[in-house]
């Protein structure tokens, strides 16, 4: 009796444990990012450059993370030459940033159970967040050119500051499946543009009055991702990965 009675528990857990393939999800998750970055600032001319971030990541659905990222990138612009900048302009910004932020996934709203498109589109995202930009410029302020005004003005501005920054997200996820059909990693495709509210991304703050302001600072990040997910398993209310 004993023996059956073990079987039957045996039997029970496993019919359980397939009953659940494909719903499961780990709690956490650790990212790491590399971004092809670009300014945009009142300096016109800009240069790309190559950034890296880690994200920490707590996932409250299979279909949205909450992530606490650190950037490390480089911004850059201008020159001394007029055609680089008729002022004479120039700043390398190596910068660092704390965001929080939340991607929402179309899976979290959708019925993809009995669709292949909406399958197909149900890792697409959008998100938001908040943050600061720690600025570390190295910047030319005097003016070069006559035609200016004279040699001895001086850019006004800031070579260390730190900003508010607003990331507006975009982007696509690929879940990576386990034996048990739960998504234990995932390569990430995104599109980033960072509000900056502030003029520190330059290092100039120049008076309206002299200089044209043409927008808000603002910076863009064009990333590829691959996150590992780890952590307590949670059940989802809906078949993640549908087979």
């Amino acid at each position: 009796m004993k023996k059956l009675i073990l079987l039957f528990v045996f039997v029970f857990s496993v019919v359980l444990a397939k009953a659940q393939m494909g719903y499961n999800y780990k709690e956490f998750a650790i990212g790491l990012d590399v971004g092809y970055e670009r300014g945009y600032t009142n300096v016109q001319r800009q240069d790309n450059h190559i950034g890296e971030s880690i994200n920490f990541i707590y996932n409250y659905s299979p279909y949205v993370p909450v992530s606490a990222e650190l950037q490390f990138g480089n911004l850059s612009g201008g020159g001394t030459t007029p055609a680089r900048d008729r002022y004479g302009r120039q700043y390398t910004n190596n910068f660092e940033a704390f965001l929080v932020h939340a991607d929402f996934q179309l899976g979290e709203a959708i019925d993809y159970s009995q669709n292949d498109l909406l399958n197909a589109l149900k890792n697409f995202y959008l998100g938001t967040g908040f943050g600061l930009v720690f600025n570390n410029n190295t910047v030319q302020r005097t003016n070069l050119y006559p035609w200016n005004g004279p040699l001895t003005y001086v850019f006004p501005g800031k070579n260390n500051s730190i900003n508010l920054t607003v990331p507006l997200r975009f982007g696509y996820e690929f879940k990576i499946y386990n034996e048990y059909s739960e998504p234990y990693m995932a390569i990430d495709l995104g599109y980033v543009h960072n509000i900056v509210f502030g003029s520190g991304l330059d290092g100039y703050d120049d008076p309206r009055t002299i200089f044209k302001h043409n927008s808000q600072d603002q910076y863009r990040q064009i990333t590829i991702g691959v996150k590992f997910n780890f952590g307590n398993i949670t059940s989802y209310n809906k078949l993640i990965r549908r087979f």
